[in-house]
């Protein structure tokens, strides 16, 4: 499979989880260190931090308000149905929560492959009326393939990314 770069770069770090209680992940560290974040904690909400730093790893300039899950529907381009390695930008109670498409499952949910999902890096589906826009970067080509089906495991859609 040809797979963009920040996706590759995004797949390298599946399983990286946040630390709880005072202490910090030092890859999240760095991440936000890199993105000259003003915090360096990872009880903030990351999931923008991760997909800025792998955008920022596969050369591609993140969002203004990368720090902001709702910040990256004023970056790239919109685009009005997901393929592959899009950013997908979903509603939530308090916010918002960023991610990578990387599939769809049986049921027509979502596979996002994000940070601060149940607290690590990982890929989670995801109720697709939660979706409040996916974007693509601008100087890169749209891709024509589909998304890749993953066969469902009973598991009920994503709601722990906080």
């Amino acid at each position: 499979m040809n797979e963009q770069k920040w996706i590759v770069a995004a797949r390298n770090y599946l399983g990286t989880a946040e630390v709880h209680g005072s202490g910090t992940a030092p890859l999240i560290r760095t991440w936000l260190t890199s993105l000259k974040a003003w915090w360096t904690d990872d009880e903030t909400p990351w999931c923008g931090t991760f997909v800025a730093a792998c955008m920022k790893e596969a050369g591609i300039l993140p969002a203004k308000n990368w720090y902001r899950a709702m910040g990256w529907l004023d970056w790239g381009t919109p685009i009005a149905r997901p393929v592959p390695g899009c950013v997908v930008v979903y509603a939530r109670t308090g916010g918002g929560h960023v991610g990578f498409v990387v599939g769809r499952d049986g049921t027509g949910r979502i596979m996002t492959l994000g940070g601060n999902q149940g607290d690590r890096v990982s890929i989670a589906a995801f109720d697709p009326l939660r979706v409040a826009g996916y974007r693509w970067p601008s100087a890169v080509p749209l891709p024509t393939t589909e998304l890749v089906l993953f066969a469902s495991n009973g598991q009920p859609a994503s709601n722990n990314e906080a």
